[in-house]
């Protein structure tokens, strides 16, 4: 906003002033003033005094007992009328925020947690029905693409990024698991060694994905490669190739969520398995966070693990 013509408006001391003037008109009286103000009449008059010097009109005139405010005054005091009333407004939304009864919050997840998110995110919103919400969900890279870019408030990893300077705080479990159709050779044998699992055919996400980068990485460790048959570039498609009985695949185990086809999936027991990791919060170092996005973090913090846990969505598959 350009604000050259109204540089005299901002010099310090002005809205003591423009309070001084409002109360002076209102009540008629610059002694009442003082005294409704809690100053001193004579600091009273020294305010009206350098206000009127620095918009160069005089702003009341005594006409016997009583104080009246001159033309320029009256225009003067309708638009400090205007300004108290905007700032009032303004305190009544920051007050509002400070009790979350408004706000914004704009979360992005990974797609691994496409199903927890928003559940996490609607629990959220149960407590604290005046903040408005959005969710984006990613592949790593896209995620990775929006910190960069500082479009949403918080990001929701598997494995925080190195490459940024970020803020990073673990929310909840987020177990790996191998997963494969319950007619699987494998599903009802225990303690397979990692080793077996690099024989059978892998369904893998696509190039850009955490997942891929985290699976492997977990081959190399072991010194194998997987037998990658199909790179899908959902969960959901990697969901219906292993219930197509074309491989196996290694997912969080909250990938899939509730849905009742799930019952024909398995974890099988592989040795290390499950891995443990987590989900974190991640936003860019230096950013003044929200006071809904904070709230929401403590939310997180404290809700996430029974909100995993409800209706059976952590431990083994059926």
């Amino acid at each position: 906003m350009p604000q050259s013509n109204i540089r005299h408006y901002l010099k310090h001391g002005m809205l003591p002033q423009l309070r001084v003037l409002e109360a002076s008109a209102r009540l008629g009286s610059f002694a009442r003033a003082a005294d409704e103000l809690h100053l001193a009449p004579p600091t009273v008059s020294v305010q009206i005094k350098k206000l009127s010097e620095t918009l160069g009109f005089p702003l009341f005139e005594q006409v016997g007992k009583r104080l009246y405010l001159t033309d320029a005054g009256q225009r003067v005091y309708a638009g400090c009328v205007e300004v108290f009333r905007a700032l009032s407004n303004i305190e009544e939304t920051l007050t509002q925020m400070r009790g979350l009864e408004s706000g914004h919050l704009r979360l992005a997840a990974t797609s691994s947690a496409k199903f927890f998110a928003p559940r996490l995110l609607g629990a959220f919103i149960q407590r604290h029905h005046g903040i408005e919400t959005s969710l984006q969900i990613h592949n790593r890279s896209g995620l990775v693409e929006r910190l960069r870019n500082n479009e949403d408030d918080l990001y929701m990893f598997g494995a925080p990024p190195e490459q940024q300077e970020v803020v990073v705080q673990a929310i909840v479990s987020n177990p790996l698991v191998v997963f494969a159709r319950s007619d699987h050779p494998l599903a009802r044998e225990r303690n397979i060694a990692f080793a077996r699992l690099a024989t059978e055919p892998f369904l893998m996400r696509e190039a850009g994905s955490g997942a891929r980068a985290f699976i492997l990485g977990l081959f190399e460790q072991h010194g194998l490669t997987p037998k990658i048959r199909m790179e899908l570039n959902t969960n959901e498609a990697i969901r219906e190739s292993i219930l197509a009985g074309l491989g196996v695949s290694i997912l969080s185990r909250y990938t899939f969520g509730l849905e009742p086809e799930q019952t024909q999936l398995v974890c099988l027991d592989v040795e290390g398995f499950p891995l443990e990791s987590q989900w974190y919060f991640v936003y860019p170092a230096g950013k003044q966070l929200s006071i809904a996005a904070r709230a929401f973090m403590d939310f997180a913090r404290a809700e996430a693990k029974g909100l995993a846990s409800l209706n059976g969505i952590v431990g083994r598959p059926h």
